[in-house]
């Protein structure tokens, strides 16, 4: 184990004068799953780039691996998809898109086509490797998107809203790939409703930019006040169930929930 990322103070102001982010303090370990978690307008997505280093913060420092502030002596250990998926797709097609990564990497060429293809057999692309990145849904180029980053096996993922326009079913896909990523992971959201089948750590930012919370995920989600206080729900089964039980034994999710109620019917 060692620290992957370890942000320290870290303030970002862009030029109209908004705060996005104010004296983070942020420490990843090795191969931790960290969810960060804030209402919109919060600062997540501005934090994605400065850890991921595609900002530089008005001040403060991130460090890699503990031993350089260099993100791009790191960049290949670092997997960072943003919001928008187009900025992965700039290819003449979606398997060229998806090769790209492992190619720079000069991973051994019979691995990356293994991992490829089962990559893009897992989110329905197999049938769209060869068609342009233009002639995609939008849903599509998500999957698409997801894949390229996952492709080169970055020791890292940061992920901000991995499922996009994605429906149920490939949602559910991109979840398996992300729970069975060998690594570090850091998923950014504005809810709760993926987070405790990735995550074991929650930070919460608050407006401003400032981190209000960082603990369990059992813990952060069932503190209503500090959700509510910073404009966010807990997920509808903890809503469904609070003050109908403890803290600890308040269901996390559906099937959680579903288990729960089926032992009392039995």
């Amino acid at each position: 184990m060692g620290t992957v990322i370890d942000a320290r103070g870290l303030t970002h102001e862009y030029p109209d004068g908004t705060t996005a982010l104010r004296n983070v303090d942020l420490t990843i370990e090795q191969g931790e799953r960290v969810a960060v978690v804030g209402a919109n307008g919060s600062g997540k997505s501005t934090l994605q780039l400065a850890l991921g280093g595609l900002v530089d913060p008005t001040d403060g420092t991130v460090e890699y691996f503990g031993d350089t502030t260099d993100a791009e002596a790191v960049r290949d250990r670092l997997g960072v998809l943003l919001q928008d998926p187009e900025d992965y797709l700039f290819n003449p097609t979606v398997r060229e898109d998806i090769e790209y990564g492992p190619a720079q990497l000069g991973m051994d060429r019979e691995t990356a086509t293994r991992r490829i293809e089962r990559i893009a057999s897992t989110l329905g692309l197999a049938d769209l490797l060869d068609r342009p990145p233009f002639r995609l849904s939008g849903g599509e180029k998500q999957r698409a998107a997801v894949a390229s980053v996952l492709a080169f096996a970055p020791d890292v993922l940061l992920l901000d809203e991995p499922f996009g326009a994605v429906d149920a079913y490939y949602r559910t896909r991109i979840l398996d790939l992300i729970t069975d990523h060998d690594g570090t992971l850091l998923f950014f959201t504005p809810s709760f409703d993926a987070v405790p089948a990735v995550a074991e750590r929650v930070v919460v930012l608050g407006q401003g930019g400032s981190i209000v919370a960082d603990g369990a995920v059992r813990d952060v989600l069932t503190d209503r006040a500090l959700l509510t206080d910073n404009g966010l729900q807990p997920p509808v089964t903890v809503q469904l169930f609070e003050g109908l039980l403890d803290a600890e034994d308040v269901p996390l999710t559906v099937d959680e929930a579903r288990r729960y109620l089926q032992e009392r019917l039995d």
